[in-house]
């Protein structure tokens, strides 16, 4: 709770280039564009790759950002057997991005040497999938059912897929964006409720001396 939005923590250390500052402010517009309409965005959240010690450039890993802010606001957790890629709009559509082949074919090594399971794989963003031409022995597993391509035109696709839950809508109960909204929801009427009395408590009543009703004392009484 509060008011503080989305803290690109790379940022702030010095640690990340103009383009993947731009990629998280991006993503905070696609925030209030879909869950602020109705009511303020009443959150603080911090985001980082962590143990980086070398500077981060890009908006590739944005998807992976907003999927991850999704995730902790829904309490739904995300698979660890599918790598994300993309950059994404104000409007939730992911973009294309550069060098989807060798990013396909290192997470594939990766899941290869410890053994593929049939459930590993990638989202990538639809708009590359006419630019692909990966290694044969990515081509095998794919045809094999070994590892899998998944191409995401929105990051409600690519939430389902993450998640196992149905995207739906501000709405909808029991989706990701309805419980997304129920968080937010939460949130602002708690700081609200905060921010009228100072703890969350009712305020105080003064007694009076004239016979007349007591009264709220105020928060801050004028000098």
């Amino acid at each position: 709770m509060g008011q503080a939005g989305i803290v690109n923590i790379e940022r702030e250390s010095r640690l990340s280039g103009p383009i993947h500052d731009k990629g998280l402010l991006i993503l905070s517009g696609y925030l209030r564009h879909r869950y602020g309409q109705d009511e303020p965005l009443a959150l603080s959240a911090s985001l980082c790759f962590e143990q980086s010690y070398s500077g981060v450039e890009g908006d590739s890993a944005s998807p992976t950002e907003l999927y991850a802010l999704l995730s902790r606001l829904t309490e739904l957790p995300i698979r660890q057997d599918l790598a994300v890629t993309g950059s994404v709009n104000q409007w939730g559509e992911v973009q294309a991005i550069g060098g989807a082949n060798e990013k396909i074919e290192g997470f594939f090594d990766i899941c290869r040497v410890r053994g593929l399971t049939g459930q590993q794989g990638v989202l990538i963003p639809a708009a590359n999938v006419r630019n692909l031409i990966p290694q044969p022995d990515v081509i095998d597993a794919v045809e094999r059912g070994q590892f899998h391509i998944y191409p995401i035109r929105t990051i409600d696709e690519g939430v389902a897929l993450l998640t196992g839950v149905r995207a739906g809508t501000s709405e909808e109960e029991g989706t990701v964006n309805g419980l997304v909204n129920k968080r937010l929801r939460e949130l602002a009427i708690n700081l609200k409720a905060f921010g009228t009395s100072g703890n969350g408590a009712e305020p105080k009543k003064t007694p009076n001396t004239d016979g007349q009703p007591e009264t709220d004392t105020p928060k801050d009484p004028a000098p």
